[in-house]
């Protein structure tokens, strides 16, 4: 049977521009196996939802978690990110652009099927929950 993982990640900023943090949480076969947050300095909102997505797809392949996947879902409540890492909308912010470029990068590396979900913020409280937690640490 191949399994998959599953990803929610979020980012955000206090102020936007602002202090900003960015979390995942990875799921293989529905059992949690990371929860990682990071500061990020001060930056926007749309930057911090890049670098959670970054982040998590840079885990994976560290850490050859995508070996014995056939997909890999991440959720994200940012229907920018979703759409713009999609293909569906023109990234012209040039951070945006670069952080995009780096997972593209990495999803080429990994070689499998990569979806990015958009899912209300109220399916993302865990992930918002870890973003919220490093701000706090950091003020």
């Amino acid at each position: 049977m191949k399994s998959e993982i599953t990803v929610y990640s979020d980012g955000g900023a206090r102020g936007n521009p602002g202090p900003a943090a960015s979390a995942f949480i990875l799921f293989k076969d529905g059992n949690e196996m990371s929860r990682r947050s990071k500061f990020i300095g001060v930056t926007t909102n749309n930057v911090a939802e890049y670098y959670a997505v970054l982040l998590a797809i840079n885990y994976i392949y560290k850490n050859n978690l995508f070996k014995d996947v056939e997909k890999i879902i991440f959720n994200l409540d940012s229907e920018l990110v979703v759409k713009q890492l999609g293909g569906n909308f023109r990234i012209k912010n040039i951070k945006l652009k670069k952080l995009a470029e780096e997972i593209k990068s990495i999803e080429r590396s990994i070689g499998k099927n990569i979806e990015y979900k958009h899912i209300p913020r109220t399916m993302n409280k865990i992930a918002d929950s870890e973003v919220n937690i490093r701000l706090d640490e950091n003020r």
